[in-house]
C-alpha cells in the first residue's frame, strides 16, 4: 500500500457507512481515483471484514450491508460529538434501560476522542441544563466513565465518598462492576481499607482517580465465578442481597383502576408487574367504572417517599391495601397537597 491508501480507505469506508448505494464512478470522483482503484479498495475492505455488496449494470454500485460481526465504525467529528453527548446525557441520569453497556461505550469513545472534540462535548454538556428527576441525585458522566474504565481495566481506584448521614471519607477500592437500578447507579467494589466488599452510590462519589495499580479480581461472596465467570450477573445478585439487608422490605399490595398494560408502561419494573383483575360487574378494583383493572403484589426495598411518588405518577386512580406505613405516608402526603391546593392566592 502507498502512504495515501489508508487515508483513502477510511474516507471510502465513511462514505459507505451512510445508508445508500454509491455508484463506482461517483466514489472514484469523490476520492479522485480511477474506478479500478475503487474496485481494489473495495476488495481490501472485504478482506478486513466489511461486508460490501456490489450490484452490476450501468446503475450499479456499492453499499455496506449488515454482517455476522460488527466491524469498526468510522465517524466524522459531528457524529462522534453527537454520540458522546447522547451517551453522557443518558448515563448521567440513570434513565431506565440505559445500563452498564452504555457507560462502557462512552468510556471507549471518550478515550479515543481528539482533544478538540472532547472540548466540544464538554462545552455542550456544560451549556445544557438537565431536567432533574426529583430525587436530587445527579451524576457527572465523567465519574461514570472513570469507574467503568477502571473496572474494565482491573485498575484500583481512589475517590471521596459521602455517606447517607453526610460523613466524608476517602476510599481506595478494587472496582468490580457498575450496577444500574433504573434511577441510580451503584459501584460494587472491594474496599481495601475495610478489607470487605461494599456498594457505593455513584452520585455520592467525587474526585475519582484511577491509580494505575492493577489487581486480580476477587470472587464475590457467595459466587464462584469471579470476574471471569458470571461477572455482571454475579454483581447484580450481590447488589440485590446487599440492598435487601440494608433497607426494610416493603410488601406492596396496590389496586389500579386501569388496565395492566397501562400501569406497566408507567411503573418502574423494580416495583414489580401488576396482574389483571376484573372487578365485580365490570368495575375495576380501584373503584372506577373504567373496565378491567389490575393489582400489584410485590416486594421492594425502596423508600416510602419514592414508592409513593411513582404510584402517583402512574396517573390513574389506585388504592393501597398495604403496607400500613405506605398507607400512612400517602395520607399525610395527600393532606399536605390538599392544604397546598387550598392556599389563598
Amino acid at each position: 500500500m502507498t502512504d495515501t491508501t489508508p487515508a483513502r480507505l477510511l474516507k471510502l469506508l465513511s462514505l459507505l457507512q451512510t445508508p445508500r448505494e454509491w455508484p463506482g464512478g461517483e466514489l472514484a470522483e469523490r476520492l479522485d481515483v480511477t474506478p479500478r482503484t475503487i474496485r481494489r479498495d473495495i476488495d481490501r475492505l472485504r478482506e478486513l471484514g466489511y461486508p460490501v455488496e456490489a450490484s452490476r449494470g450501468s446503475a450499479g454500485g456499492y453499499r455496506l450491508v449488515a454482517g455476522a460481526a460488527l466491524p469498526p465504525l468510522v465517524l466524522d467529528d459531528e457524529e462522534a460529538v453527537a454520540i458522546a453527548v447522547g451517551l453522557r446525557a443518558g448515563a448521567g441520569h440513570a434513565i431506565e434501560g440505559v445500563d452498564e453497556a452504555s457507560v462502557r461505550a462512552l468510556a471507549k469513545l471518550e478515550q479515543v476522542l481528539p482533544a478538540r472534540l472532547r472540548h466540544r462535548v464538554s462545552s455542550l454538556q456544560n451549556a445544557t441544563v438537565p431536567l432533574a428527576r426529583g430525587d436530587g441525585s445527579t451524576i457527572d458522566p465523567r465519574t461514570l466513565t472513570t469507574l467503568a474504565s477502571a473496572a474494565t481495566g482491573q485498575e484500583r481506584l481512589r475517590f471521596a465518598y459521602r455517606s447517607g448521614d453526610g460523613t466524608e471519607t476517602r476510599r481506595q477500592v478494587e472496582p468490580y462492576r457498575l450496577v444500574s437500578t433504573g434511577r441510580r447507579w451503584y459501584l460494587v467494589a472491594y474496599d481495601l481499607l475495610r478489607e470487605d466488599w461494599r456498594t457505593f452510590r455513584v452520585d455520592r462519589v467525587s474526585e475519582p482517580f484511577a491509580t494505575g495499580a492493577r489487581f486480580t479480581p476477587r470472587p464475590l461472596p457467595g459466587e464462584s465465578g469471579g470476574a471471569d465467570g458470571g461477572g455482571a450477573e454475579d454483581a447484580a445478585r450481590y447488589f440485590a442481597r446487599s440492598m435487601a439487608g440494608r433497607q426494610p422490605e416493603l410488601r406492596l399490595d396496590v389496586s389500579f383502576a386501569a388496565p395492566a398494560e397501562f400501569v406497566v408502561a408507567r411503573l418502574p419494573p423494580t416495583l414489580g408487574v401488576p396482574e389483571p383483575v376484573p372487578g365485580p360487574d365490570g368495575e375495576s378494583p380501584g373503584g372506577e367504572n373504567s373496565g378491567n383493572g389490575c393489582r400489584l403484589r410485590s416486594s421492594c426495598t425502596d423508600s416510602l417517599e419514592w414508592v409513593a411518588l411513582r404510584l402517583a405518577l402512574v396517573d390513574c386512580e389506585f388504592t393501597v391495601q398495604g403496607p400500613p406505613e405506605l398507607v400512612e405516608h400517602l395520607e399525610r402526603l395527600g393532606a399536605r397537597l390538599t392544604r397546598a391546593a387550598g392556599a389563598p392566592r
